[in-house]
């Protein structure tokens, strides 16, 4: 921060692209917004360049400064926006923290009723075959030996099947 405070445009660069992920996500998460949080950061960041000369490293760690400094900004913006303004709803922000969101599990499990529905429209056999090959993982010759069939059999009951599901799947 002394470097900072002394006008090195270095510094500002190397806090810059040390803490920039973490401070941005502070003002999304406050905003919910990516194009104000941007401008926050930047507004942070000019904030930062002015006033590097008030930091005091007996009071705070330089994160928590800068921190502070972009929470109270992110909080100046959205009070901004007055009392009827609303935030966009977050599962519209395109940040994945990898899990499944839930309008995919409920795709997925309208997917597997319908799967399972279909499966039931085919013959026995047919249902079978698939089942254990897909579900259970059994390979396809592993199949023809387990129902003493020939391979070239199996691999068309599969075929078969897996097209009638299409048909199925699509209506």
């Amino acid at each position: 921060m002394p470097r900072i405070a002394g006008g090195d445009r270095g510094a500002l660069r190397q806090l810059y692209d040390a803490t920039s992920s973490k401070l941005f996500a502070v003002c999304l998460r406050i905003l919910s917004n990516r194009d104000e949080s941007e401008d926050v950061l930047q507004e942070v960041y000019i904030t930062i360049w002015r006033r590097a000369d008030r930091f005091e490293a007996s009071r705070a760690s330089v994160m928590t400064w800068i921190s502070t400094i972009a929470r109270n900004r992110a909080i100046d913006r959205l009070r901004a926006r007055g009392p009827l303004a609303y935030a966009e709803p977050v599962e519209e922000l395109e940040i994945s923290d990898g899990s499944v969101g839930a309008d995919a599990l409920i795709e997925a499990a309208q997917s597997g009723e319908a799967l399972g529905k279909c499966l039931g429209e085919l013959d026995k056999r047919t249902e079978t075959v698939i089942r254990t090959a897909f579900f259970e993982g059994v390979t396809y010759e592993a199949l023809a030996q387990r129902m003493g069939t020939p391979l070239g059999t199996v691999k068309s009951w599969i075929r078969r099947g897996m097209l009638k599901l299409r048909e199925c799947l699509e209506r």
